[in-house]
């Protein structure tokens, strides 16, 4: 085995033998498989997550001379509020904006606002692969041009509410997977210096 693959194995192991990391890593494979399952999130799960986050970090902070509770709740605040208007359009479920929240509580705002952006790109990717695998390819870019025009119409005329109704759903994708993929890809990335 070549140095520098080792190294990128060390870097790993420390990824996830790290007590904060380690555990949010544990955490959103769980989290996935029991979204994957069931289609829902424990509510469990990520109260109890969030509380350690918030815990651990409050007495180890990141950062030397970091007030360690306010870097989490400002995490907790940010993964709360950026997927949470997207459960108010009924786009998300409650147990996905809770786990962004949890994942917010481990992380912190900066990493938690790179993190939601890993996520989205692997919702992004999956919803495709999704979509191929249940062969609804076709219903999924007919929504989206759907909801592309009601959102155009809804900017050009100035009146929000209006919607252009669609075909019927393409399905139903567990966003918990997304969200582990993304948030474990950006610690993997960042962990390896890709970020």
């Amino acid at each position: 085995m070549s140095t520098e693959f080792i190294a990128v194995l060390d870097l790993l192991e420390m990824l996830v033998l790290d007590r904060r990391l380690g555990v949010l890593i544990a955490l959103l494979v769980v989290a996935a498989i029991s979204d994957t399952r069931t289609g829902r999130i424990p509510n469990w799960l990520v109260f109890a997550g969030a509380a350690y986050g918030l815990l651990y970090n409050a007495l180890f902070p990141v950062f030397p001379r970091d007030i360690g509770i306010l870097f989490a709740l400002g995490g907790l605040a940010l993964g709360l509020g950026a997927f949470l208007p997207l459960y108010v359009l009924r786009v998300m479920g409650a147990g996905d904006v809770k786990l962004m929240a949890m994942v917010g509580a481990f992380l912190g705002a900066w990493a938690t606002l790179h993190a939601t952006l890993a996520t989205l790109i692997a919702g992004g990717v999956l919803a495709i692969v999704f979509a191929l695998l249940n062969g609804t390819v076709v219903r999924m870019v007919r929504n989206v041009a759907t909801m592309f025009r009601g959102t155009m119409l809804t900017f050009v005329t100035g009146v929000g509410g209006l919607t252009v109704h669609g075909g019927p759903s393409a399905g139903k994708m567990p966003y918990g997977v997304a969200i582990a993929t993304g948030t474990i890809g950006y610690l993997i990335l960042a962990q390896l210096g890709l970020i």
